[in-house]
Parts: C-alpha cells; structure tokens; sequence
C-alpha cells in the first residue's frame, strides 16, 4: 500500500464519536465519498435510498456549492465574531444573503451587535461561501409555464368542440 493511499485512509478513520455538530457541507462530503451521486440508477454506490434522499437534499441547499476551502475560508474570517458555535453553523448552512436573513438565525441579534457588524457578517458570508445553487433557471421556469398551458389547452379540448361548444362526455 503506497503511503499516499495510506494517509488518504487514516482521514477518512473516525477519530473521535460524537465530537460536535456537522455542517451540511460535512454531511454532503461524506455522502459523496460513498459514492452518492447524480447517477439515474444509483446501483453502482453502496449507498442506501435514505442516504439518497438526504443527498438529494443537501444538493439543492448552499452545501452543494460550497468548497473545503470556502468553508476553511468562512470559519477563519467570521472567528472574531461573538457567535455561539450553534449560530456559526447555522449561518454556513443557511447562508443568509440579507441582514434580515440574519437576525433569524442569530439569538438577540439586535442586542448582541450593531448594525455595521451584521451588516460585516453577511458580508463575509457573500465573500467566503459561494452563492447557493439556483433551484429553478429561467428556462426551467419558461418550460414549466408553457407545460402548464399546454395542459390546460388539452384539458379544454378534450371536453369541447371546435366552436367551443361542451361535447356530451356521458
């Protein structure tokens, strides 16, 4: 065994049980280490369906466009901030955009900082983790206008004549 593939496996060994909360980018990296993926028929991975779904989750969430090193980075840069570690792992898998956002997430927000430094925070939250991924693109949202109007076209159709007239279904 090469001392690569060696080091490579003692990362993966379980150091310590029950050592703290995961974040969901955490959570997504390990799934996709077992080989949790995209793929359509999902025979290939030892993976089970409710690991699936949790994967199928966490893909749409900010986690799924987050790095090691975005995270790495977000961790370094929101330390001088008096967050309870609950807090800091709830903005990284939130990722909220707008102060508002925040103020949600953080307990006694309002009393506990003042605007510049929630304003701070969001701001390196947009700095340091990637925009999340979109769950619907314009053309996806187009699609599925023009798909529900053709339905409705069928649906009308089938029940009148060409003049418009109701036809006896009966």
């Amino acid at each position: 065994m090469s001392l690569v593939r060696f080091y490579l496996l003692l990362e993966m060994k379980i150091l310590e049980e029950n050592a703290g909360a995961l974040t969901n980018f955490e959570v997504l990296d390990f799934l996709r280490a077992k080989g949790a993926s995209k793929d359509p028929s999902r025979v290939l991975a030892k993976v089970a369906m409710s690991e699936y779904k949790v994967y199928d989750y966490l893909v749409k969430t900010p986690a799924g466009s987050q790095t090691r090193e975005s995270v790495k980075e977000y961790f370094t840069a929101i330390k001088q901030h008096d967050l309870s570690e609950a807090e800091v792992l709830n903005v990284l898998n939130i990722r909220p955009a707008s102060e508002v956002e925040i103020y949600h997430i953080i307990e006694d927000c309002e009393e506990r900082f003042p605007d510049e430094e929630v304003t701070e925070i969001v701001e390196k939250v947009g700095n340091t983790l990637p925009a999340p991924p979109d769950k619907a693109t314009p053309e996806e949202i187009t699609k599925g206008d023009e798909e529900t109007e053709t339905q409705k076209h069928d649906e009308i159709s089938q029940d009148q004549t060409e003049d418009g007239e109701q036809m006896d279904t009966s």
